[in-house]
């Protein structure tokens, strides 16, 4: 089972992740909806598409656009449609 996890809080959890260079992405089922706040942010990955992101809040703090994830993925990247990764100081253990 793989966890992510910021400010003492489990904010997803899955045995079903995608491994892809280096990060794991998590199910959309998996995380934790009431700690993900939608970014304004995007950004574009030369092979994988076009990634919107996530601002963590969890006990009254914020981490800006610290989950990333692929609605429309190039052909390549199919297996993380909607999956979502993390970054910027979320702990992911397997």
């Amino acid at each position: 089972m793989v966890k992510a996890s910021w400010n003492g809080v489990v904010v997803a959890e899955s045995s079903k992740c995608e491994q892809v260079e280096g990060n794991y992405y998590f199910p959309a089922d998996s995380i934790k909806k009431e700690y993900f706040v939608a970014s304004t942010t995007s950004t574009t990955c030369p092979w994988k598409g076009k990634a919107s992101y996530y601002t963590l809040r969890v006990g009254g703090k914020e981490n800006a656009d610290a989950a990333w994830y692929y609605p429309s993925p190039s052909n390549a990247a199919k297996n993380i449609s909607g999956y979502v990764a993390f970054w910027k100081g979320v702990q992911v253990t397997p």
